[in-house]
């Protein structure tokens, strides 16, 4: 495919934000390289390509990087436009797609870490982070991805954070199948894809990755 030379994508296992650059990647059918970081000794490539954050995941495409996921998904929609397009080509479709990503960045991903951090029972957080599912719930409907029949931009922003439903079940009490079906019958869809199943790790593995950090920060 024209333009794949000298792709690479910085990353580390658990990061939702990189899962959706890797996820958009195998959606097109682009070659890459997956390079894992590691955050407590970063490497010089990575300081070199996103000296401002420090932080991945970071795009490498013929050696111009580029940052942010969002950001990512969309130059990769746009460098790769061969197969189905993942950003809606309708004006208003596409600003309601990139709403609703943003939402999810805002108040799914913040409400969330709360969540994944909280001391105790964590009901406040609890509450905050499931009135924010259920308005992304609201808004996916009877639908069977977010833009209908094709999946596309919200969902690539959204599956990833899927992996910390099993988390707030077990370190919080909080059973997402319940308090939001559709979104999670949607969540099981979502992973029901080639792109997603390669790509999100198991999420008992990502359990074990939020209990060490709890212990790091102190958390019981």
């Amino acid at each position: 495919m024209a333009g794949e030379k000298g792709v690479k994508l910085l990353g580390i296992w658990y990061s939702p934000f990189g899962h959706r650059a890797r996820i958009a990647l195998e959606e097109k059918g682009v070659d890459y390289e997956y390079i894992e970081e590691d955050l407590s000794s970063k490497s010089e490539l990575l300081l070199k390509s996103n000296p401002i954050q420090k932080k991945v995941p970071v795009l490498l495409h013929n050696g111009k990087p580029i940052c942010e996921s969002l950001i990512i998904v969309q130059y990769i929609d746009e460098v790769w436009p061969g197969k189905k397009p993942i950003l809606p080509s309708d004006p208003y479709d596409r600003a309601q797609a990139l709403f609703w990503s943003d939402y999810v960045d805002k108040k799914i991903y913040e409400s969330g870490m709360k969540l994944l951090r909280a001391v105790g029972e964590g009901q406040e957080e609890a509450k905050e982070f499931t009135e924010n599912l259920k308005n992304l719930e609201a808004e996916l409907g009877e639908r069977k991805f977010f833009g209908g029949e094709v999946f596309g931009f919200v969902d690539i922003a959204m599956v990833p954070f899927t992996n910390w439903f099993y988390s707030c079940e077990a370190i919080c009490g909080l059973k997402v199948d319940e308090a939001v079906p559709k979104l999670a019958a949607w969540a099981n869809r979502c992973r029901e894809r080639e792109s997603v199943a390669k790509t999100l790790p198991d999420p008992k593995k990502v359990l074990e990755s939020v209990v060490d950090f709890r212990k790091k920060m102190g958390i019981q």
